[in-house]
């Protein structure tokens, strides 16, 4: 490898969430530096370990996965299973390598790279990296769409959830291995308590980058301010936005609690993630890798959902010991107030017909 690939590979690939002048680049140039130095580092680890017909068939697959959950998140306890199951069942001629807290990239642009092969899989949201490249996951971003989360494992698990994957991996060239989990969503401020819609007017509120998630909250009356996650910190602390809506995880690993103070318990979105995995990567393993990913992606469900549900409930308990002031909403006006956005958005996301099929699963 030259002496200025190295030094790209170690500028483009040691980036962290906190922020740096790689995030200030235009998206599809951000893209195209990601896609350059994976490829500068796949051409060189090539040249450097394939001599021989016999080396390659002994060199061992490396597979890179991505997400924006931080190293405490979830999403790592799910793929640390993931690659504790897929090492032991193949022996450990398959590594996994996990870049959290967006290293390799937004969770948009991590998408995109799994589209394409660079990487091997990541966590999309149904909100975030799913919503821009397949509109119809953004059925499951509806406001106030599940009752409990018994309700959303249910809808996710069975027909329908299967039938929106076999959309995403059409779109995105794909496997889902399955539904991951990423909490629920709250809306919090630092300028006042909201109870009802008319108390988030005028209220500067990042969101996701859904189109529905933005449609919803200026129907409500706040100013909805879509930005990438890792921006918000800063976004908050000078006051670009008052506030943003997340679940407890969130509010607490990222300190979020520093700059808010109200937190409103609308509960308006349970966050579905689907676990993807790169078709044009899996497609080059040998047959009893591709089983191993299989197997693999399954235990991984089980443990991130798992750990969602442990860390929501011990952030709670540390988010109260902080201060913050939990406020009660009245949901059914919230509720009242989304139902255009549900007759706007039917017919991308299936139809009227689904969606109450989801409501009365």
């Amino acid at each position: 490898m030259s002496g200025a690939s190295r030094k790209f590979l170690r500028h483009g690939l040691s980036r962290t969430r906190a922020g740096s002048d790689f995030k200030t680049m235009n998206p599809t140039l951000r893209l195209f530096s990601l896609f350059l130095g994976l490829t500068l580092l796949a051409s060189c680890q090539h040249s450097n370990n394939s001599t021989t017909t016999a080396d390659r068939k002994a060199k061992k697959i490396v597979l890179k996965m991505a997400h924006n959950g931080n190293e405490r998140h979830p999403f790592q306890k799910g793929f640390e299973e993931f690659k504790r199951s897929l090492e032991v069942e193949t022996e450990k001629a398959a590594e996994v390598q996990v870049f959290p807290s967006a290293q390799l990239g937004s969770e948009q642009e991590a998408t995109q790279m799994v589209k394409l092969g660079l990487i091997a899989a990541s966590a999309s949201t149904t909100a975030g990296g799913l919503a821009t490249s397949v509109p119809e996951a953004e059925l499951f971003n509806l406001p106030f769409l599940f009752r409990d989360l018994d309700h959303c494992y249910r809808v996710i698990d069975g027909p329908i959830g299967q039938g929106l994957a076999r959309v995403i991996e059409q779109k995105l060239n794909c496997l889902v291995l399955g539904y991951w989990f990423s909490g629920i969503r709250n809306v919090w401020n630092s300028k006042r308590p909201v109870r009802v819609p008319a108390d988030l007017k005028g209220i500067k509120l990042r969101v996701m980058a859904s189109p529905l998630l933005i449609e919803t909250f200026n129907t409500l009356g706040a100013q909805a301010t879509p930005m990438a996650f890792g921006e918000l910190y800063s976004a908050l602390q000078t006051r670009v936005v008052d506030g943003g809506e997340t679940d407890y995880l969130d509010l607490l690993y990222e300190r979020f609690y520093e700059v808010t103070k109200y937190v409103s318990l609308t509960n308006h979105m349970y966050v579905v993630t689907a676990l993807i995995f790169s078709r044009k990567v899996y497609d080059r393993l040998p047959p009893g890798v591709q089983a191993a990913v299989l197997k693999a992606g399954r235990a991984s469900v089980a443990a991130e959902r798992e750990a969602m549900d442990t860390l929501s409930a011990s952030a709670l308990r540390e988010l109260k010991a902080r201060g913050l002031q939990f406020v009660e909403v009245e949901g059914d006006l919230f509720r009242e107030y989304v139902q255009p956005v549900y007759e706007k958005n039917a017919g991308k996301v299936g139809g009227l017909a689904l969606i109450d099929k989801v409501i009365n699963y």
